[in-house]
C-alpha cells in the first residue's frame, strides 16, 4: 500500500505539468540525432564525451533501453513520427513515403500544428527526398554547401563525379511518384551511381563550416523569431552518420593511441547467415575495401572518427540548448533527443546497422519536462520510438491520438523504477524474409520468416543478456532451451499489444 501512494503522489507531482501546457502550451524541442549509439556519459560511457547531452540529461531522464523499431534511416523516422509500426506503415526501404501506403494519416508534427503549433523542421527529420509537407507550418529548411571541407577530398569527389557521369552513371535520385495534393515524393528511385568520399575527415574549420553547424545557427534564428507563441521545433543533426565529417578540434579530443577495437569483433557463435549483413553502405566510401574485413587500422581510425563526430554534434546541440535558456524558454520547453537507431563499429565483425543486434536495434532516448520529478534520472524500462509521439501529447496537455501503437512514458518519468512493458520490438527484412526481433528484460529474441502468407520460419535467435550481454553466442538450437524457445515465439507472435503495461 506505502508503494502505491508513493506512486500516485509521484504521478500527481507530474500531471501538472500537463495542465500548464494546456493553458499556456509548453513548446516542444525536438532534437533527432542520425546514426547516434546510446554511447555518452549520461550513459555510463566515459571516454566519449557529450558534455551538452550530458547537461541535458542531468534535468531529464534517461532511457537506458530504448529501442527503433528497424534500424535504418527512413522506416525507423516513419514509425517514430507516425506512432506506427514498419507493418502497418509498410515502409521498410529509403525510397518509399508513408503516405503512399497511409494517405492520411497524421504525424507527430502534423498534430501540434492541428493544436495551434507552429512547426518547423530543419535538415533531417523526415528520411533525405522523403520529407512531409503536411507536418510543417512553414517549408522545410536544409544546409547547403558541401559535407566535407578540405580542398583536397572536394577536388577528388569533382574528379570522381566526371567520371562517374562520362560513364553513364547517373547520380541523381529519381522521383517516380508524387502525391497528387503536396507534390511531395512517393516513390524515389535509387541512382545507378554512388559517390561517397573517403569514410573521415578533419578539416580545421569552424562548426558552422560543416552542415550541422549550420543547422544549429538557423535553429537558434528561428527560435529567436518564433519565441513568443507555442512552437514544435524538430531540429535534426546528420552526424555522426557517415562520412565521420568534424572539425579537427574534435578529433584533437581522442587521441589515437587511446582508441580500442570492438570487444567481440567476431560473428556471434551459431549465428544464421541472414542475420550478419555485409556493411555495403560502408563499401562505398573511397578508401574502404570492397569486400572482406576491414583492416585493423582503419577500424581504429573509424571509431576515432566516429567519436569526433558525436563530439561535434554534441557541441551544437549544446548551442541550441544554450538559446533555449537565454531566451528564458526551459521552463516553457519540452524537450526530446533521440538517435534513428544504433550503429555497429566492428561489433560482430559489422559496421553500419542494418541488423537486428542489440547494438543497431538500441538507441539514445532522452526527455526533459518542465517541472518533472526526479531529474537526472535513469531507468531501465523497456522504451520503443513509437513512445514519442504519444509521451510528447501527454506532456503537454494534448489527447492521445487513436491509433497510436506507442504507449506514453509519463509514468515512466514519475516513477522510473515501476513495471513497465514486458518486450520491445524490431524488425529487419532481408530480401523475402523478415526478422522479427523482441527485446525482453533478459532476452533478445529473433525469428526469421518469410514474407509470404505461409510465414515459414526460417531461421531463430536467442541471447541471454544475464549471460552473454553482447550477443555472443546464439544458444536458439541448445535442447535445454527448447521450452524457452517455444515460450518466447508465442510471446513474439502475440506481438506489441500484449506486452503493454
Amino acid at each position: 500500500m506505502r508503494a502505491m501512494v508513493s506512486l500516485a503522489t509521484t504521478v500527481l507531482v507530474l500531471l501538472p505539468v500537463a495542465a500548464t501546457a494546456a493553458e499556456g502550451k509548453l513548446n516542444v524541442l525536438f532534437i533527432a540525432v542520425d546514426d547516434l549509439r546510446p554511447e555518452m556519459g549520461c550513459y555510463g560511457v566515459g571516454h566519449i564525451k557529450t558534455p551538452h547531452i550530458d547537461s541535458l540529461a542531468s534535468r531529464g531522464i534517461t532511457f537506458n533501453r530504448a529501442y527503433c523499431q528497424q534500424a535504418v534511416c527512413s522506416p525507423s523516422r516513419t514509425s517514430l513520427l507516425t506512432g506506427l509500426r514498419p507493418d502497418t506503415t509498410k515502409v521498410y526501404d529509403l525510397q518509399t513515403h508513408f503516405r503512399k501506403n497511409l494517405p492520411n494519416v497524421v504525424t507527430l508534427p502534423q498534430y501540434f500544428k492541428q493544436n495551434g503549433y507552429h512547426t518547423q523542421s530543419f535538415s533531417k527529420i523526415y528520411h533525405g527526398g522523403l520529407d512531409d509537407p503536411e507536418s510543417w507550418s512553414v517549408k522545410s529548411w536544409r544546409p547547403e554547401g558541401p559535407g566535407f571541407a578540405k580542398p583536397e577530398t572536394l577536388a577528388a569527389m569533382q574528379k570522381a563525379r566526371e567520371k562517374m557521369k562520362r560513364e553513364g552513371k547517373d547520380l541523381r535520385v529519381k522521383v517516380l511518384e508524387r502525391d497528387p495534393k503536396t507534390g511531395a515524393a512517393l516513390k524515389l528511385s535509387q541512382p545507378r551511381g554512388k559517390l561517397r568520399g573517403p569514410s573521415w575527415e578533419d578539416p580545421d574549420v569552424a562548426d558552422n563550416a560543416l552542415p550541422d553547424g549550420k543547422t544549429a545557427d538557423r535553429a537558434i534564428e528561428v527560435m529567436r523569431q518564433v519565441k513568443d507563441k507555442p512552437f514544435f521545433l524538430a531540429v535534426g543533426f546528420l552526424k555522426p552518420h557517415l562520412p565521420f565529417v568534424a572539425p579537427k578540434r574534435y578529433f584533437d579530443l581522442y587521441p589515437a593511441e587511446g582508441i580500442r577495437l570492438a570487444e567481440n569483433p567476431f560473428p556471434p557463435k551459431d549465428v544464421p547467415p541472414l542475420a550478419l549483413t555485409t556493411w555495403g553502405e560502408l563499401r562505398a566510401y573511397f578508401d574502404i575495401p570492397k569486400k572482406g574485413p576491414l583492416p585493423e587500422a582503419k577500424a581504429l581510425e573509424l571509431r576515432r572518427a566516429y567519436y569526433a563526430a558525436t563530439s561535434y554534434v554534441d557541441a551544437q546541440i549544446g548551442r541550441v540548448l544554450a538559446e533555449l535558456d537565454r531566451l528564458k524558454l526551459r521552463d516553457k520547453t519540452v524537450i526530446v533527443l533521440w538517435g534513428d537507431h544504433g550503429w555497429q563499429l566492428g561489433e560482430h565483425a559489422l559496421w553500419c546497422k542494418h541488423t537486428n543486434f542489440e547494438v543497431a536495434a538500441r538507441a539514445p532516448m532522452i526527455f526533459s519536462a518542465p517541472g518533472q520529478p526526479n531529474p537526472g534520472a535513469k531507468t531501465d524500462a523497456l522504451g520503443e520510438f513509437v513512445d514519442i509521439y504519444p509521451t510528447l501529447c501527454e506532456l503537454c496537455g494534448l489527447d492521445i491520438p487513436k491509433g497510436l501503437e506507442g504507449t506514453s512514458v509519463v509514468p515512466v518519468m514519475a516513477d522510473p523504477k515501476r513495471p513497465w512493458k514486458k518486450a520491445a520490438f524490431s524488425q529487419y527484412p532481408r530480401g523475402k524474409v523478415m526478422g522479427y526481433s523482441m527485446r525482453t528484460d533478459r532476452y533478445r529474441f529473433t525469428e526469421w520468416v518469410s514474407r509470404d502468407r505461409e510465414k515459414k520460419r526460417v531461421a531463430v535467435e536467442l541471447y541471454d543478456h544475464q549471460a552473454d550481454p553482447h550477443e555472443n553466442v546464439n544458444v536458439a538450437g541448445k535442447p535445454e532451451h527448447r521450452e524457452l524457445v517455444a515460450d518466447l515465439t508465442k510471446q513474439l507472435r502475440e506481438g506489441w499489444r500484449a506486452a503493454k503495461p
